[in-house]
């Protein structure tokens, strides 16, 4: 007797094969040029990309970058570290990570935050990824070079530093 979860749509044996490998070469995040080689043309590999959102087995960050939902994730549900999505959405450039979330992270704070707040000169508005709410705030360049750059799991990622963290702080009593 085999149980099958509703919330879990069939892959193709391709789709399988495509996972299979990011999750063996631990590539998570992925461009279209990691796939590529998989497809005899851009219109299969468009499909493929195209069923793989739907089916919610991978997530689109930005124009050419997604997150591999890995197929241990039986429900389809699976998470990340926020600071390492928000440098992945940003291909590790202009950007910086502040608010709650900074104040939390250099122990300002013990207030957990539920919405990451992500400093740039790119975008502004809301986005959820996962389990994440980020808020797309504009800034200056001249802030954004004011970042420090921390690791998280052996991932770089930019944030506040903790003197303008702590000014921020102050700003909100």
């Amino acid at each position: 007797m085999s149980i099958i979860n509703d919330n879990i749509k069939s892959l193709s044996a391709r789709e399988v094969k495509i996972i299979s490998d990011l999750e063996f070469k631990q590539k998570y995040y992925f461009s279209r040029d990691d796939i590529k080689h998989f497809f005899e043309n851009q219109s299969k590999l468009n499909y493929t990309i195209h069923r793989l959102i739907t089916k919610k087995r991978i997530i689109k960050l930005n124009r050419n970058k997604y997150y591999l939902i890995p197929i241990k994730a039986r429900t389809g549900k699976w998470s990340d570290n926020s600071f390492i999505i928000a440098d992945e959405i940003f291909n590790g450039a202009n950007y910086y990570i502040g608010g709650w979330a900074a104040a939390n992270y250099w122990r300002l704070t013990d207030q957990i935050p539920f919405k990451i707040e992500v400093y740039t000169n790119k975008r502004n508005g809301r986005l959820k990824i996962l389990s994440n709410t980020f808020i797309f705030r504009k800034t200056t360049p001249k802030r954004i070079k004011n970042a420090v750059t921390k690791k998280i799991n052996n991932h770089p990622f930019k944030i506040l530093s903790k003197k303008e963290a702590q000014k921020w702080m102050k700003s909100r009593e």
